[in-house]
């Protein structure tokens, strides 16, 4: 609490899956958040049973650079974390323009804006672990060269060196995060695989899988991702953390068919069998982060195993959809 208390604080994406989470976290620490919004979301709430008097809501594009400047200038925003992104895979697949706009355009707006503004004293831009694109062996350590192929990968590709660009070139205090697929309750994207399974299950189906079900994935709990952070914006009041990337990871990889029986196993319904349909495209196969960079320079380390995060996540849902009756058919995740 001490840290974070009084601090201005800029969320972009905050009614998004991971910036409601990191939303409602600052300010249960006491920090005074400013969540940037472009489209207000009836089933994310950033500031959900938190005091309303330390959260405003900034509505607003990050392809505009004004209206980030004014944001940033006029709340004197203190510590920024740059969630905000068109995240889908398949969505930039079939709409790369609106992808680069928002991702690569909407980070150098809102670095620049930081820079103008001077009153900002940490910057955490979320890049990926699809910034690193295909490289010869795994798992992805930070010092891989940045070179996505397929559109949304070369999104991040490109946020994570234009971040990089801005703290060599105007020592800008960023650093960068690089996980792999986040999980959690709150996640309303039914086309990843986690929430349509646990879905899938509610409904009594056997869940869809896009892929052969072989590709290898990193998969993180939402709350470890918004323990992991924080602290890395607590670490960079030590400037030898400036300007540096940081992959966050529990390094338990395990392919989408492991994923789902996992699911189906702890919501005792292994008589689902998944459907298969191997129509996946435009996807790198295997993808999974070392982070011992972290364990090391930050002393971060998940909190939650698998198995647990599973457990919190599947009541997070049983509850939602007990509660406010939102199923929806099911469609093919990962």
């Amino acid at each position: 609490m001490a840290f974070w208390a009084h601090k201005r604080v800029l969320v972009t994406g905050a009614t998004g899956f991971l910036g409601s989470w990191m939303s409602g976290t600052l300010v249960e620490e006491g920090a005074s958040v400013v969540g940037l919004v472009r489209d207000l979301s009836p089933t994310l709430d950033p500031a959900d049973g938190v005091a309303r008097n330390q959260y405003t809501v900034a509505l607003g594009r990050l392809e505009d650079y004004e209206t980030l400047l004014r944001i940033v200038n006029e709340h004197e925003i203190d510590t920024v974390f740059h969630l905000g992104a068109q995240a889908i895979v398949g969505t930039a697949n079939r709409n790369p323009l609106s992808t680069f706009e928002a991702n690569i355009r909407g980070t150098w707006n809102l670095l620049e804006a930081c820079r103008q503004a001077g009153t900002v004293k940490r910057i955490v831009v979320a890049s990926s672990d699809k910034a690193y694109g295909e490289q010869p062996s795994l798992p992805y350590t930070e010092d891989m060269p940045l070179q996505g192929t397929h559109p949304y990968d070369v999104s991040k590709s490109c946020t994570d060196l234009i971040a990089r660009t801005y703290y060599e070139t105007y020592s800008l205090p960023v650093c960068v995060t690089r996980c792999g697929n986040f999980f959690g309750g709150r996640d309303m994207n039914f086309n990843r695989i986690v929430p349509d399974t646990i879905r899938s299950v509610i409904l009594g189906r056997a869940p869809v899988l896009r892929s052969d079900g072989t590709f290898i994935r990193d998969y993180i709990y939402v709350k470890d991702v918004v323990n992991a952070y924080m602290l890395l914006a607590e670490r960079m009041d030590n400037a030898g953390v400036i300007g540096h990337a940081f992959n966050f990871s529990n390094e338990e990889k395990l392919s989408v068919l492991q994923l789902t029986h996992k699911i189906l196993t702890l919501m005792d319904r292994e008589d689902l069998s998944p459907v298969i349909l191997n129509q996946a495209q435009a996807e790198i196969r295997d993808q999974y982060l070392s982070a011992s960079k972290a364990r090391t320079m930050l002393g971060w380390k998940a909190r939650f195993t698998i198995d647990e995060a599973l457990s919190e996540t599947i009541a997070w849902y049983r509850n939602h959809f007990t509660h406010f009756n939102s199923l929806e058919p099911a469609r093919a995740a990962n």
